[in-house]
């Protein structure tokens, strides 16, 4: 085990523990958050800036990054995606979304966010689309994913009318929702996220490695894309 004092985006000065080598046992003890939240809360603050009184919408429910926007003073809007739930409807509370289909209007959000999300999207162009529809012209995508490093995506697996196809061996995460390995990954991002958000018709899109290591050598490269 590790601590150390550090710069916590989301509360300030913190004490940072390390209970492993694995970024998800790396916390700030005061916040909670993992160095992917962080790098993300950065991100936010470092390319969209002050988010009091801004449409944002994010694609989870709960956590230290919903904590923080809350606190922050930002008109929230938050979803889940449910098997079975229509879209739109809530579920114990928590609206349901689908990214691939989202219910909201054109031009309804100034910032879209998400966390270890789109990877576990079937199709993920419908996605990048839908964010783009819901965002004011301007308005930016701020979001992580794991990324492999290399140039290409690697699909993992592909949805069909027939079910799913595994075009490797089947890869799961966990949520704070549904718990450990639980849901699938469709596939690994490399380098080419980029383009596949101009491909959806982002006008800007980038990856901010500025956090990539900032918390006891632990952080994450965080898409950033411009409408």
């Amino acid at each position: 085990m590790r601590l150390r004092i550090a710069d916590c985006p989301i509360c300030g000065r913190g004490v940072f523990v390390q209970l492993g080598d694995d970024e998800m046992l790396v916390r700030c003890l005061r916040c909670r958050a993992t160095p992917v939240t962080l790098a993300l809360a950065a991100a936010i603050a470092g390319h969209f800036g002050p988010v009091r009184g801004r449409a944002v919408y994010e694609l989870g429910s709960r956590g230290p990054l919903v904590r923080h926007l809350r606190r922050s003073g930002a008109t929230l809007t938050l979803s889940e995606y449910f098997d079975g739930i229509a879209p739109g409807q809530r579920r114990n509370g928590i609206r349901c979304e689908d990214v691939q289909s989202l219910t909201f209007a054109d031009a309804a959000f100034d910032l879209v966010t998400s966390t270890e999300v789109l990877e576990h999207v079937p199709d993920d162009a419908r996605a990048f689309a839908e964010i783009r529809r819901v965002l004011v012209p301007g308005g930016m995508t701020i979001f992580s994913v794991p990324l492999s490093g290399r140039e290409q995506t690697v699909e993992r697996a592909r949805a069909t009318p027939e079910g799913i196809v595994h075009l490797l061996p089947p890869e799961y995460h966990g949520d704070r929702l549904r718990g450990r390995n639980a849901v699938l990954a469709y596939r690994t991002y490399g380098r080419d996220i980029v383009a596949r958000l101009l491909a959806a018709g982002f006008r800007r899109a980038c990856l901010d490695a500025a956090n990539e290591h900032a918390w006891l050598g632990h952080g994450r490269q965080i898409v950033v894309a411009v409408r």
